[in-house]
């Protein structure tokens, strides 16, 4: 472990130092890519330091004990060695954990998606239930949510809303997201006080730069056309709302949220890039082995994984059991999500680490 650590804190130097090389700071995708492997860097070596402190503590205390010292010396140093061991034991499942290997997609900002599934008018008002929950989640953790795209409901709430959030490990946090949420309530159109139940799908997708993914301006259709919905005098009368068409995969990215087309044609192609992305993402994923397909579905679309019950103002994420299962409603819908993240979070680390240790046993 202390030698491993140490070539770990020999590649943070070297990261730290290529950081202020005159030639990387003018490699935008190099710079970008050893800033991403700093920040990540940054607290792994940080504990690694305190368990090599620690580590050579040991050392020290059980080099004392074999010279020739007095005894009550020996004796304070065999305590000494105790609580260090003990500490070290406890930094090493810390690193544990922190050593996983991470996705350093999870560093990045993210779009989400939220569309209506079944359930007719109620999904639509159960979309827009999901939106001012993410919007009062991102208020709590110091994110900013951009909206880029939407579709109002006839009776409230969206057909469908596509929006941004920036800030620090965002689709970290937020891939847990992804799936299907399921929400079971009585509607107020319903005379018989019936629960019906009604569905919205939420897609989080990582943000891709510009030197992620290239996209030729050839293979673009650009519309634009005039905004519908709320939104001011403006909207209905300057052609403003930017669609944009990929035409080598037929992906379609409308937004129309601004009144600037300018702004809304930034907007479109940062969806656009990050629906790209995925598509990249997931024929990388379709080669990773079956054990690494086999933990924790994080970004499974089509998984009903959390479902929201009204009457008994319950929360349960279908993925967690026990305890961790249930979650209050009421606090969750107050943007309260993330003791459900961080046990989430939890189990997929638990998942890594079980497969790792099976690995290991196999090999």
């Amino acid at each position: 472990m202390k030698e491993k650590l140490e070539n770990l804190i020999e590649r943070y130097e070297f990261v730290q130092n290529e950081l202020n090389n005159v030639d990387i700071l003018k490699d935008v995708k190099k710079f970008k890519e050893y800033s991403r492997e700093f920040k990540y860097l940054t607290p792994i070596v940080n504990k690694a330091k305190e368990y090599i402190k620690v580590t050579n503590e040991i050392e020290s205390n059980y080099e004392l004990v074999k010279g020739n010292v007095e005894p009550e010396l020996k004796d304070l140093a065999y305590e000494e060695i105790e609580i260090l061991q003990k500490k070290r034991e406890q930094l090493e499942e810390e690193l544990k954990i922190m050593l996983i290997p991470r996705d350093m997609n999870d560093l990045k900002n993210c779009i989400v998606e939220i569309r209506a599934g079944t359930g007719g008018d109620e999904a639509g008002l159960f979309v827009g239930d999901l939106f001012r929950m993410y919007q009062k989640f991102a208020e709590k953790m110091g994110f900013k949510i951009e909206v880029i795209d939407f579709n109002e409901g006839e009776r409230g709430g969206f057909k469908e809303i596509i929006f941004s959030i920036s800030g620090d490990d965002v689709y970290g946090i937020m891939k847990y997201e992804s799936g299907v949420h399921r929400v079971q309530r009585v509607p107020e159109t319903e005379a018989n006080g019936r629960i019906h139940t009604s569905a919205a799908t939420v897609a989080v997708l990582p943000e891709a730069d510009e030197i992620d993914i290239e996209i030729n301006e050839d293979e673009l259709r650009i519309d634009i056309f005039r905004s519908g919905g709320k939104g001011g005098q403006n909207v209905n009368k300057v052609e403003t709302a930017v669609r944009i068409t990929h035409l080598p995969t037929g992906i379609v990215v409308s937004c129309q949220d601004e009144r600037s087309q300018l702004k809304n044609r930034e907007k479109a192609m940062k969806v656009l890039r990050a629906r790209l992305y995925e598509m990249e993402l997931k024929k990388q994923q379709e080669e990773i082995t079956t054990q690494r397909r086999a933990m924790v579905k994080t970004g499974d679309r089509s998984e009903k994984i959390r479902t929201y019950n009204w009457p008994q103002n319950r929360v349960t994420d279908h993925r967690l059991e026990g305890e961790q299962k249930n979650y209050t409603l009421s606090e969750v819908m107050e943007g309260e999500l993330l003791p459900i993240i961080e046990n989430l979070r939890i189990l997929e680390q638990t998942e890594i680490l079980n497969q790792g240790l099976l690995l290991a046993e196999k090999h």
